[in-house]
């Protein structure tokens, strides 16, 4: 007989549920499958009712992230065969369950948002005065936290969020850091408010769960205790005493 392996999904439909409950499938083992390749053959051959999200299988769009035996991972790129005993797919924690393995991330696209995570000037220089010309160096400087693609891994890795959800998060910060870094930006001051709230960078306690669960390696921790030591120090320019009176 084919190998097979116990996939165990959990499953909730709002409309018929009261509480999530587990369905155990079983599916081919091939070697070079993904656990997203087990997902897609449950959707296609075993119960078609299996909602869940995906795009792009190549590990750029974020969007297939779920808790694989309980840590947060892209199932486009975990390996079916680290988990040959059998495993277990859930949402991603920390987020409301719209349906089976589908959370709702309005919370994060807002809290996204409110950082401003473009380049933002004063002045825009005319278009025929060129390019915004960098050099490698200059680059270098927000390179590593660029490399972001809003998977949201982080969230469900982070124990502050999973307490308070008003904790502004890892992957908003990292993405502000990346920008206050950046040569050509300016906005600096706009970002400063939201990031020295009580709820943003003084929200994190460092336990670096974050950075462990990030495909990209960002590194959302090491973000945010710089953007702690820039705004003591006053890299950050504007009103920065006012936010040392929400610091828990």
């Amino acid at each position: 007989m084919p190998e097979t392996v116990d996939v165990t999904v959990q499953r909730y439909n709002p409309e018929t549920d009261d509480k999530p409950h587990y369905e155990t499938y079983q599916v081919p083992y091939r070697e070079d499958w993904v656990v997203l390749d087990a997902i897609l053959y449950i959707k296609d051959n075993l119960d078609a009712t299996l909602s869940y999200r995906w795009s792009c299988r190549m590990g750029i769009c974020g969007s297939c992230g779920m808790n694989v035996d309980g840590y947060p991972k892209l199932t486009c790129s975990t390996h079916l065969r680290d988990y040959r005993a059998g495993l277990t797919i859930e949402p991603l924690s920390n987020f409301p369950v719209i349906r089976d393995l589908v959370v709702d991330i309005d919370d994060f696209m807002a809290k996204l948002k409110s950082v401003k995570p473009w380049i933002i000037r004063e002045l825009e220089q005319p278009l025929g005065a060129g390019e915004y010309r960098q050099s490698n160096n200059q680059i270098d400087q927000f390179r590593q936290f660029s490399q972001c693609i809003n998977c949201m891994l982080c969230y469900a890795a982070c124990p502050v969020y999973g307490m308070e959800n008003e904790f502004l998060g890892p992957a908003a910060i990292a993405l502000a850091r990346r920008y206050n870094l950046d040569s050509r930006d300016e906005g600096s001051e706009e970002r400063v408010g939201v990031l020295a709230a009580s709820e943003g960078i003084w929200e994190c306690s460092f336990v670096g769960e974050c950075s462990a669960a990030c495909p990209k390696g960002v590194d959302p921790a090491k973000a945010i205790q710089q953007t702690k030591f820039d705004t003591v120090n006053g890299f950050v320019m504007g009103a920065m005493l006012a936010p040392f009176g929400n610091r828990r």
